[in-house]
């Protein structure tokens, strides 16, 4: 079970992210006018589908939640709830965004602590904090018939990436206490995809060259 596998903290903080992104999944239900079983649908497999496949790559049996059914009623009551309160929250696209930029970066360390208890390395560990964190927001996004935040030009997977890697740089290399190099890893990722959001910051996109340009 992930509970046998990860300390209290990072046990913790799989629950918080869990929270999160079953209310970021009901929010997009929200503003496609769903119904509560879609909102519950929605939900669950934005909290626990980058964890699924994470879980299934790195060979974990059983899979975290079919391990803590738990995690499903977390799941079911948060995006329910979500279904009750969406619409006396204003602007629902903004809280979107920042229920999963928080889930973002909590799962992202989640993902790589529970990548590196299973013995990967460390380029391993900081792939799968990714996936971690933004399968299940592919899978929403998919299902919701909306443009994924991952290939929008604001920094969103680049704030996953920052935040596993220096999580694995501080635990395995810098030798950081754990409770310590969450709390800066989840604070820099977060910080990060925040300040896109405020900023609309976003990494240079490809531009294709004209053939006449000699280069």
């Amino acid at each position: 079970m992930l509970n046998h596998i990860i300390d209290p903290v990072v046990h913790w903080l799989n629950l918080a992210g869990t929270v999160v992104f079953a209310v970021s999944g009901g929010l997009v239900a929200a503003r496609k006018n769903l119904d509560i079983i879609s909102f519950i649908l929605v939900g669950t497999i934005t909290a626990i589908g980058g964890g699924t496949l994470r879980d299934l790559l790195l060979g974990v049996s059983p899979v975290g939640w079919v391990g803590a059914p738990h995690i499903l009623w977390i799941c079911l009551i948060s995006a329910a709830l979500t279904y009750f309160v969406a619409h006396i929250i204003e602007l629902k696209h903004r809280w979107l965004l920042w229920a999963d930029a928080a889930g973002l970066a909590l799962f992202a360390v989640v993902g790589a602590e529970v990548a590196l208890a299973h013995g990967t390395s460390g380029m391993v560990a900081i792939g799968m904090g990714v996936m971690t964190a933004t399968f299940g927001g592919i899978i929403r996004d998919v299902l919701c018939q909306e443009t994924s935040l991952v290939l929008q030009q604001e920094i969103y997977a680049t704030a996953a990436v920052i935040g596993a890697g220096s999580y694995v740089v501080m635990t395995a290399w810098l030798q950081v206490d754990r409770p310590l190099a969450v709390a800066i890893a989840f604070g820099t990722g977060f910080i990060i995809r925040a300040l896109a959001i405020v900023f609309r910051l976003s990494l240079p996109g490809y531009r294709r060259k004209s053939p006449d340009s000699g280069t």
